[in-house]
């Protein structure tokens, strides 16, 4: 059985069978400039048995969360993440790069390449590491969570049971390191997955930009709407699931669409 629960923003987890794993926690209420919209999760959030990392951003790379998890659990990081974030040293770390292979947890992960920026803050001579993609799989359940990315040549990826995509961001634009709702559909597409999980959006907004209005529902309350317009022209057999923050969804083969 193969359960998945969003928690906001990127953070998922993902129950395969014999190993939960959890991507980019981040359970605060605040992060600098940001209000999370909504209570934060609670303690069910950070039980798992691996930690996966995409990058050094405060916002995926987020040090209190991280110790809410049981000290033996495996975080995998990029590769120069404890030398750029030095209370990485006190817990259980796995540095990777793109093309590595390892097995944490009984999960088996493939690192790949992300298309975004590294460094831990946008200071010019911040520490950095690269950002990072997963697949990853137990008992042949598959995933995949690209991390914050920007569009890029996704078909060399692996079909995966379940796709974790980011569709949006958290303020009043994207960027080119950022998918939005159709490319992050196109990119689904490319991939093939069973189920699809849209993630990071939706969940914090700066607190002095206006909270209605149309910079606010083009960039926090639509993305959603859209990328299911989106998934429907370009990915109609991928279900999508996991739509309500904090509610656990069983995949099953007669899981309906969310």
């Amino acid at each position: 059985m193969t359960a998945v629960t969003w928690w906001g923003h990127a953070f998922v987890t993902v129950e395969l069978p014999g190993a939960t794993v959890a991507t980019d926690p981040l359970t605060a209420r605040r992060l600098f400039h940001l209000r999370r919209t909504g209570p934060p999760p609670g303690p069910r959030a950070t039980r798992a048995d691996l930690v996966l990392i995409s990058h050094l951003h405060h916002d995926h790379l987020h040090l209190p969360t991280l110790r809410r998890f049981d000290d033996d659990v495996p975080i995998v990081v990029p590769r120069g993440a404890v030398r750029a974030v030095r209370s990485l040293e006190r817990l259980n770390v796995i540095e990777v790069v793109p093309g590595d292979r390892v097995t944490a947890a009984g999960v088996d992960i493939e690192v790949l390449p992300a298309r975004h920026d590294g460094r831990r803050d946008r200071r010019p001579r911040s520490a950095s590491a690269p950002a990072l993609g997963f697949r990853f799989a137990r008992a042949d359940t598959t995933c995949w969570y690209p991390g914050d990315t920007g569009p890029m040549d996704f078909t060399s990826v692996a079909s995966v049971d379940l796709a974790l995509v980011p569709i949006g961001g958290w303020g009043p634009s994207l960027g080119d390191e950022h998918l939005d709702p159709v490319q992050a559909a196109a990119a689904v597409r490319d991939v093939g997955a069973r189920w699809v999980v849209p993630v990071h959006h939706g969940t914090f907004w700066p607190v002095v930009l206006r909270s209605t209005g149309p910079t606010h529902d083009h960039w926090f309350a639509s993305p959603g709407d859209r990328f299911r317009t989106a998934m429907a022209a370009q990915a109609p057999a991928t279900r999508i699931v996991g739509t309500s923050m904090g509610v656990r969804t069983e995949l099953t083969r007669g899981t309906m669409t969310m």
